[in-house]
């Protein structure tokens, strides 16, 4: 497996939208060794919509890089990582409005992707998107605050512990057939439980009746991040498990 150079962003904001999914029917999209990971039962999958300033190589100085907004949707995982389980998700496509991840994705930048348009319309805590790309379609629009409620977590905070431990995102490189890991870390880590006012995913919607349904959105908002290819430790020991 070829080493994917890191790069460095500032996350203006990151909604994280989950649905409980049929663990038998998220277990065809999940290629082994890779396995879906049960919350209280049920597997978790989902969307996230990132926008993204600043997005640069890690040599880069701050003041430098470019804008983009990027979804992706995925499915929480878990593997064997000698005798340890490990965690984290399985992306099943991304998407990005720039030209620099899909021309250069899995190469000089973290994960394949394919272009996308994306509307945006952020007023205050308010967040009301789509995205529209060939054969795909997807729209949010959630307000941050308010009541929370979940079927898979008993808080936000109990939400948030979960998304930070699954950081590793395994996703299929070029090849098709090669599975590749993106390391995800925050200098902060902050998340927000939000409302949801509207959520469409043509993904979802062209499974099984009943297979997936909608239970929660939370959302991060300005952050440095980092993403890499895991190196060192547990990562590296998740890498060659795969």
């Amino acid at each position: 497996m070829s080493v994917v150079p890191g790069v460095r962003a500032h996350l203006r904001r990151r909604l994280l939208v989950s649905y409980r999914l049929d663990p038998e029917t998220a277990r065809t999209l999940v290629p082994a060794p890779l396995r879906p990971q049960l919350v209280n039962g049920q597997a978790l999958a989902g969307f996230c919509v990132l926008g993204l300033d600043g997005v640069r190589p890690r040599w880069a100085p701050a003041g430098a890089g470019l804008r983009s907004e990027n979804a992706a949707h995925r499915i929480a995982v878990e593997w064997d990582d000698d005798g340890v389980v490990r965690s984290g998700v399985y992306i099943l496509e991304r998407h990005s409005s720039a030209w620099h991840p899909v021309l250069f994705g899995g190469r000089l930048f973290p994960g394949v992707h394919r272009r996308a348009r994306f509307t945006t319309d952020e007023r205050g805590d308010r967040y009301a998107m789509t995205m529209d790309a060939e054969g795909e379609h997807l729209a949010a629009d959630v307000e941050v605050g308010g009541a929370w409620a979940s079927s898979l977590f008993a808080s936000v905070e109990e939400a948030s512990a979960f998304y930070r431990a699954g950081r590793i995102g395994w996703s299929l490189g070029h090849d098709g057939v090669t599975l590749e890991a993106v390391a995800l870390a925050a200098e902060e880590w902050a998340v927000e439980g939000a409302r949801i006012r509207g959520v469409r995913s043509s993904f979802f919607e062209a499974l099984p009746d009943g297979a997936a349904e909608l239970d929660h959105v939370v959302v991060m908002r300005d952050l440095e991040i980092t993403m890499e290819a895991p190196t060192t430790g547990a990562d590296t020991r998740a890498r060659a498990a795969v």
